[in-house]
């Protein structure tokens, strides 16, 4: 991409398109479109359409979509398939006809079988069952997967697929009705600070293992492929490493500065037991993340804090 290039950003707004565009910015990229959910409905075809034809993008970086926690993807299950698969057609299909340079199509970890070897390799795709509670979003996303891969064969696109790891920044929901658990348990254990209670409840055993990312990190990893990947093959991004959900609340727990104790909800499902990118190939690649666990919630939480008088959620 050249700093002048004209570049969609599709979810600008979003935990993924943000940190994509704060990256960008600091890279010395200047020429952005951008458009909110109420300005363009990228599940309206021909508002899609006309948006492409009046535009012209050059390079499009496709983060938005209809994303939520274990409860959300499990209740919202025609939702979650119907509307990330308009999403995707729409901006995929539109960057083919109106001769995008090259897309960038963001996926989810949760495409991989339920029961997949760890940590999971780029070719475990499509070997296994998935996970139940979020079938209907995984199966959304691999979709777009083989759409990329599907016009890059036989169009000759230069559309490239990459699946972060469980992701964590500013923007991200702290809605305990559909946010991810990091988010989740950063929104219980201030909360329960605040209100001086004598424990909080969490989901589950707190046994599964659990990778997660800085949505930073994500926008750079992002940033580098769309300069330096054109392969077929999507990429996965992730730290590499992972740790049970019960010692990431302790580690919540900590840097919050609850002193209460933690509870667990059985009856509430744990999900997948665990979910660990393999990110040798993007190693190998060259790029690496930067920001730790620890360092990571720790801003986090500062973000958090600083909007908890708004109250974001």
């Amino acid at each position: 991409m050249e700093l002048n290039s004209n570049i969609y950003i599709a979810g600008h707004r979003g935990m993924v398109g943000s940190a994509i565009m704060r990256n960008l910015k600091v890279k010395g990229y200047t020429n952005f479109i951008t458009k909110t959910s109420k300005e363009l409905d990228l599940r309206n075809s021909q508002a899609v359409s006309n948006f492409f034809i009046e535009e012209k993008p050059e390079y499009v970086f496709l983060a938005a979509a209809k994303v939520g926690g274990i409860q959300a993807n499990n209740v919202y299950r025609a939702d979650f398939i119907y509307e990330n698969l308009m999403i995707q057609n729409n901006v995929i299909h539109n960057s083919y006809l109106n001769g995008v340079k090259k897309l960038l199509f963001l996926g989810s970890s949760c495409i991989y079988p339920k029961l997949a070897p760890q940590p999971l390799k780029e070719e475990y795709l499509l070997t296994g069952l998935l996970e139940e509670t979020n079938e209907p979003y995984a199966i959304a996303k691999i979709a777009g997967i083989k759409m990329c891969e599907s016009y890059k064969r036989q169009y000759g696109c230069n559309f490239i697929s990459v699946m972060p790891t469980n992701m964590y920044g500013p923007n991200d929901s702290y809605n305990l009705n559909n946010s991810h658990v990091l988010p989740a348990l950063i929104r219980k254990f201030h909360d329960a600070k605040e209100n001086n209670s004598p424990s909080v409840e969490m989901w589950g055993t707190g046994l599964p293992m659990r990778e997660f990312l800085h949505a930073d990190d994500l926008g750079d990893a992002c940033v580098f492929l769309m300069n330096n990947y054109d392969g077929e093959q999507f990429v996965n991004i992730g730290s590499g490493k992972d740790l049970t959900i019960k010692d990431l609340a302790l580690l919540i727990k900590n840097i919050v500065g609850f002193k209460g104790e933690i509870t667990h909800d059985l009856s509430k499902p744990d999900g997948t037991p665990r979910k660990l990118m393999d990110v040798s190939y993007l190693h190998s690649l060259g790029w690496k993340h930067n920001i730790e666990l620890p360092e990571g919630i720790k801003q986090v939480y500062e973000d958090f804090k600083n909007k908890e008088g708004v109250k974001t959620w």
